[in-house]
């Protein structure tokens, strides 16, 4: 455990050497989750397009040299648009994989189909991505109509080219009227690299659309929970245009959707994330992956937004995805979502739910809202900001051992084997989350530690935040190390 000169020099003047302690629960001190820094420069953006199960998603992923993009052997994984960043010869950019693009496609489809134009319209250039081993569709067709007329620059990308015999049929794609077709396999990477050079020529240096803040970055926020809770609703309702696909199917998402959103006067970064219906280790295909993703995107947020349906009793799914974020040390904003839907008596009974099944979490920010009607949607914002406030607050260490020296003689430890340990000293070690660590002359109880936290929180505050407490007991002298 590092220590600052304040913490040294108190050390110092109590006779304590940090290398005679050791930890004693296993909980060693980690290094805080700080933010990762934003580009200065935003990146010119390329949105990929084609009709359903042509190979985009293994295309993308090619293309940024990592697996991204959620693949699997049917048509319709992909959903929504999702953004990547990409980098090839030195310059950095944004890749947007979108679902299939069908014009006539209506319900679900008729959503992803919106979301591609979507994308089309907010690139600064567009791939069109084609079979070449079934060649022009009419549906090809009726993309490449629409991409000829708008004012964006278009490349076409011949995929599925695994070998030399189907490079000579991408000829016939001349057709489509989108100048030169590059072949390319997305499984493979042949011709991937000729691919990124023709992508560089295409994209301007920065992007038409300039959307900065001008605060160093905005903070990243998770919204996760159950499928069908309304996640995507939410992120739809504060970005105030249609970013996620919404459909009354569960598990609709399946790729983290990352969204710039304006809200409250604060420009924040919002990821939809796949509904979790089972645990990783017995999810498979496109739900295995799907689960993987949405645990990155909590490890990789600041905060979580853990959507809730206030309508229906809380489901074991729930506190296994609130559990996932404590575990991540994310600060923690509670929505109760669907909140038009709850009645008096429904009100009562989750009343007492949450007494009994979010003991654990009592520290969490809550707020009722409604995703669908935008009631208390307002309230969002502010939570977020008072839970990431806990999440990067420091104490001192003369006020933080003040407070512990009044605690402890008011409270003292329980006895362990005839001996009461003595607190020797604390510090907080680390933000993001708050982590303290006690130096003691003996274990301290599981039980003594949560109380230790429980006033904590009472004096200091913290909420929205997970505290984490770790010992570290002297060793005993002549002990072989």
């Amino acid at each position: 455990m590092s220590t600052n000169a304040e913490d040294r020099a108190a050390m110092d003047r109590l006779g304590i050497d940090p290398a005679e302690f050791v930890a004693v629960d296993g909980d060693d001190v980690a290094a805080p989750a700080g933010r990762e820094p934003e580009d200065v420069e935003p990146m010119p953006v390329l949105a990929v397009v084609g009709r359903p199960n042509v190979g985009k998603s293994t295309l993308v992923n090619r293309l940024l040299g990592r697996r991204e993009a959620v693949v699997e052997d049917i048509p319709g994984v992909t959903r929504d648009r999702i953004a990547y960043d990409g980098l090839w010869n030195g310059r950095r950019f944004t890749l947007v994989d979108t679902g299939g693009w069908e014009p006539d496609a209506s319900g679900l489809q008729a959503a992803v189909a919106a979301q591609a134009e979507r994308a089309m319209q907010t690139a600064d250039a567009v791939m069109l991505v084609v079979d070449a081993s079934v060649g022009a569709t009419a549906t090809d067709e009726a993309v490449a109509r629409v991409l000829r007329r708008s004012d964006r620059p278009v490349l076409l990308a011949a995929t599925k080219v695994d070998d030399d015999r189907l490079t000579a049929d991408t000829a016939a794609l001349w057709r489509l009227g989108l100048g030169e077709p590059h072949p390319v396999s997305g499984l493979h990477g042949r011709g991937s690299g000729d691919l990124l050079d023709a992508v560089l020529e295409v994209l301007p240096q920065s992007p038409r659309d300039r959307f900065t803040d001008g605060t160093g970055g905005p903070r990243r926020v998770a919204l996760v929970g159950k499928p069908n809770v309304g996640k995507s609703s939410l992120l739809n309702k504060v970005s105030g245009e249609v970013r996620s696909v919404v459909h009354d199917v569960a598990g609709t998402t399946v790729d983290p959707v990352d969204s710039l959103v304006e809200l409250d006067g604060e420009v924040w970064r919002f990821v939809d994330t796949a509904g979790l219906r089972k645990r990783v280790r017995q999810a498979s295909g496109t739900e295995y992956y799907a689960s993987l993703r949405t645990r990155a995107a909590i490890e990789a947020a600041e905060v979580a937004v853990v959507l809730v349906d206030a309508s229906e009793p809380l489901a074991e799914q729930d506190q296994r995805v609130i559990n996932m974020v404590e575990e991540a040390g994310r600060a923690l904003v509670l929505a109760f979502n669907k909140w038009d839907l709850v009645d008096e008596d429904r009100r009562l009974a989750m009343k007492r739910e949450l007494e009994r099944d979010l003991v654990r979490v009592p520290w969490a920010e809550r707020v009722n809202i409604s995703a669908l009607t935008g009631r208390a949607v307002q309230k969002v914002a502010p939570a977020l900001r008072t839970a990431l406030e806990s999440w990067d607050k420091r104490i001192p260490t003369g006020q933080l051992n003040g407070w512990l020296s009044e605690v402890i003689a008011a409270t003292p430890p329980p006895v362990r084997g005839g001996k009461q340990p003595k607190v020797l000293f604390a510090t907080q070690a680390a933000t993001r989350p708050p982590t303290f660590v006690l130096f003691a002359s003996g274990f301290l109880e599981a039980g003594y530690r949560r109380f230790l936290e429980r006033r904590l929180r009472e004096q200091f505050g913290f909420t929205g935040s997970p505290v984490r407490i770790s010992v570290r007991v002297r060793e005993k002298r002549g002990r072989k190390r």
